[in-house]
């Protein structure tokens, strides 16, 4: 129960922080209606990140499993988005449409990556350092 408890909250502390990030940029920037589609991604990719932080709980250590899915999920986003940065030069589109893409661009990078790192410390936090058993082997008492 722990550990669906700590998911939900992880899940909510995230999503928060993902769409007070989101939010802010919008007003920053000024944005209309195309920051839809920003906090859409906001929560699929705190869905997704839930999930797989649930998921590496179960793991036989989860300390190092929380770790490794923390690093592992910022390196997969940050791809994904170099990607999509990438290939918003090479469209069909003037200098001025990509130019009015960047503020998009920031509302998909900063919000996923804040929610990722919230995931990550609350999940760690909650999940503690392993502790070992009795003996040589860690065999319980």
């Amino acid at each position: 129960m722990r550990k669906f408890f700590t998911s939900l909250f992880a899940f909510v502390l995230s999503s928060f922080a993902g769409g007070l990030v989101a939010q802010e940029l919008a007003v920053a920037t000024g944005a209309e209606e195309e920051y839809i589609v920003v906090f859409m991604v906001s929560m699929l990719v705190t869905l997704v990140v839930t999930a797989v932080f649930f998921m590496a709980q179960f793991m036989a250590d989860p300390a190092m499993a929380v770790a490794k899915v923390g690093k592992w999920s910022l390196i997969v986003f940050a791809m994904l988005l170099i990607l999509l940065v990438g290939l918003v030069p090479y469209t069909d589109a003037s200098a001025d449409v990509v130019r009015r893409d960047v503020p998009m661009m920031a509302g998909l990078i900063l919000p996923g990556i804040v929610t990722i790192i919230v995931q990550w410390l609350f999940v760690r936090w909650r999940v503690g350092p392993v502790r070992t058993g009795f003996g040589r082997s860690g065999a319980k008492a």
